[in-house]
């Protein structure tokens, strides 16, 4: 909880040699990589890997291609200074799905689990999907190393990530506002634009446009999410006396995020009016809205709809860590302190002058202890202990709608974590185990659900805030070799997690437009805009399985040649809520009580594998294969509660069925 990942990219440790390898697998997957380091030499260390992955994807309409690179250069000065550069990144796009369905509606398919609402075909008979992606987030960084004497070290690094890309979004004029969307509110497939085969039928769309005496009346929008970030982190360690190691330093982060939509496709029509989101725009905040022909201004491709802000993030903290080390005792206390500025600038929704929004400050910190004692040589005890507070989301809490709103939430508080976790570890060559109880306290959560209206084809969200919940459970993971050459693994996971507090939140439309009890648009924060109260008090905490076991075999069968299985069985796995707009509209300004959510059926599954490492010529080859869910089990990997909280009413999704990859790798 309130962790962090550190990547340690110091090549100078890495043995000089590389490797190529080429995979195949289920759906035309494919991926080709190779990595290459020199060692160590004459002071200077260089290593490079990069892979391409492409396939058609396990789902209808889904496919993708991607590329990884790792570059790092490593220069040893001299015993006390090491420079290293490093650059990586991970550029893709892909289709995607993003509809899910009734469980009734997902068996009137051919290819049931596999089927995309939203796939078709255009006008001419091209293959199109509207969930298209694409992404690239390069990150460098210039890391300095210097070890001050023999106790004391200072590590320094600045980084920047560029990155740049979005997701493609449909617009609308009314009727067609929602029209993109292949489910309907109530999860069944939605055939205002369906094709008699199922697919999803965009070449209706085109010759609704073609026809139509106003323009485009569907267009399709890229909605490009770039950002800037850079930082700065440097820890200094020494060693205080025989016992003690301290740690201390800095840490200094700068994030710029560019949010704006740009038509990229009108479908057919000569033009597009932005009709829905200029509309509702004032002219005390923008003073081109008191001008008619701006609000229906015809738009082209490349033109600005919806939005175009920038987000902006700015934090400065300090951190430092004391322990203890003697004889079978270890333990630590470890603190930071820091504050979170955060504004936005909106170029859409206000003009020059008014574009600059108010800035928030939230001051956080951490405090954190543990320790952990040796018995003997193969049973230790451990404790963990920590208090987390941090700054609460730019989005649902910091702005009430951080799409198209300056308007700073003055209710947002920093979320509050508090942590506690005993464990008792044994280690033996032929047994090891390790079990842990936990209980975590989250407090004053933000966070967005969605909302359904009967009487409004709105398709709604509520920012929430105050939200609670507790996270508690046992669990235990074992190891066992009754054999040389054979290995057995065992996991069990027993967890009680729900919401434990009363949530408060307004209403907001898709587009982020604030609406009344029935869904319809209003003013922000007047007195048709709709606040909901919430009673969430034990309801279970969704898609996330609350019973989780597993185990696993790994048999040597004879040298190089390794053959192994892995089962893992969820239960007690609940759907997500969600709140029905009918309710809330007769229940305005009263504490809604949610009831449980249906809980989805238990479910396992199989995955198998295989390894053969070989001498080929002078170099090592080895062939590696993998097959997922051997056995083809049909299971729910997520939901969203329905009005019923059954069955009947959930709309989910379905895990994927029996996958497969072989790869071949050469070594040097």
């Amino acid at each position: 909880v309130g962790g962090s990942i550190n990547i340690v990219t110091n090549t100078t440790d890495v043995k000089a040699g590389g490797g190529i390898s080429y995979a195949v697998g289920n759906d035309g997957f494919n991926k080709i990589a190779f990595n290459v380091s020199t060692g160590l030499q004459k002071g200077w260390a260089i290593s490079i890997l990069g892979a391409k992955s492409w396939g058609n994807g396990y789902i209808q309409g889904t496919e993708f291609e991607s590329y990884s690179y790792f570059g790092n250069v490593s220069k040893q000065i001299n015993d006390k200074h090491m420079i290293s550069l490093t650059v990586l990144g991970a550029p893709q796009w892909h289709n995607q799905r993003s509809d899910n369905l009734l469980i009734s509606e997902w068996q009137k398919h051919d290819n049931k689990y596999k089927y995309n609402p939203a796939y078709g075909f255009g006008l001419n008979g091209q293959r199109k999907v509207a969930g298209f992606n694409k992404f690239h987030k390069p990150q460098i960084s210039l890391n300095h190393y210097w070890n001050i004497n023999e106790k004391s070290s200072l590590s320094t690094a600045f980084y920047v990530s560029i990155g740049r890309g979005g997701g493609y979004r449909g617009q609308g004029i009314s009727p067609y506002k929602n029209s993109w969307y292949a489910t309907a509110l109530d999860g069944t497939l939605n055939t205002q634009f369906r094709a008699a085969d199922g697919t999803f039928d965009y070449a209706a769309i085109y010759e609704l446009n073609m026809n139509s005496e106003n323009g485009s009346q569907m267009a399709m929008s890229n909605n490009l999410n770039n950002h800037e970030w850079y930082g700065l982190l440097s820890t200094y360690t020494t060693q205080l006396g025989k016992y003690f190691n301290l740690y201390g330093g800095l840490d200094i982060r700068y994030y710029k995020g560019t949010h704006k939509a740009k038509l990229v496709d009108l479908y057919g029509g000569e033009y597009y009016v932005d009709s829905e989101s200029r509309k509702d725009i004032k002219a005390v905040n923008n003073y081109k809205a008191a001008d008619p022909n701006w609000k229906n201004e015809k738009l082209k491709v490349g033109d600005v709809v919806f939005r175009d802000y920038d987000g902006f993030v700015a934090q400065e903290g300090v951190f430092g860590q004391i322990e203890f080390n003697r004889n079978a005792l270890a333990t630590f206390v470890a603190g930071s302190v820091s504050n979170t500025m955060y504004w936005r600038y909106d170029r859409f929704y206000y003009d020059k002058d008014h574009a600059k929004s108010d800035k928030a400050n939230f001051w956080s910190g951490t405090i954190k202890g543990g320790a952990n004692y040796n018995i003997d040589g193969r049973n230790n005890v451990f404790a963990n202990i920590g208090y987390i507070s941090r700054a609460p989301f730019f989005e649902y809490a910091v702005f009430l709608n951080k799409e198209n709103s300056n308007e700073l939430n003055k209710d947002a508080v920093n979320e509050k974590i508090f942590s506690v976790e005993l464990g008792y570890g044994f280690r033996s060559p032929a047994f090891t185990a390790n079990l842990n109880v936990y209980r975590t306290a989250w407090m004053d959560k933000s966070m967005g659900t969605s909302v359904t209206f009967k009487d409004s084809d709105e398709r709604g969200r509520i920012n929430m805030t105050g939200v609670d919940a507790l996270h508690q459970g046992v669990e235990l993971e074992v190891m066992l070799k009754p054999l040389r050459n054979l290995e057995l693994t065992g996991m069990l996971s027993l967890a009680d997690w729900r919401w434990n507090s009363n949530a408060t939140g307004y209403l907001f439309n898709d587009q982020g437009q604030p609406l009344d009890a029935n869904g319809k648009v209003t003013e922000l924060k007047g007195e048709e805009h709709a606040r909901v109260n919430v009673d969430l008090k034990d309801v279970k905490v969704g898609n996330s399985a609350q019973t989780t076991f597993a185990f696993g075999a790994n048999y040597q069968v004879l040298k190089g040649l390794r053959i192994g299985a892995d089962y893992t069985h969820w239960a007690r796995n609940y759907a997500k809520f969600k709140l029905q707009g009918s309710d809330l509209a007769s229940r305005l300004g009263e504490t809604v009580k949610y009831a449980t959510p249906w809980k989805i059926p238990a479910a396992g599954s199989m995955d198998v594998n295989m390894s053969y490492r070989f001498p080929f010529g002078k170099l090592w080859g080895t062939i590696s294969a993998n097959v997922n869910n051997v056995l083809d089990q049909e299971y729910i990997t997520d939901a969203e509660d329905g009005a019923t909280h059954d069955w009947t009413t959930a709309q989910v999704y379905y895990g994927f069925g029996r996958t497969y990859s072989v790869r071949f790798k050469i070594t040097f």
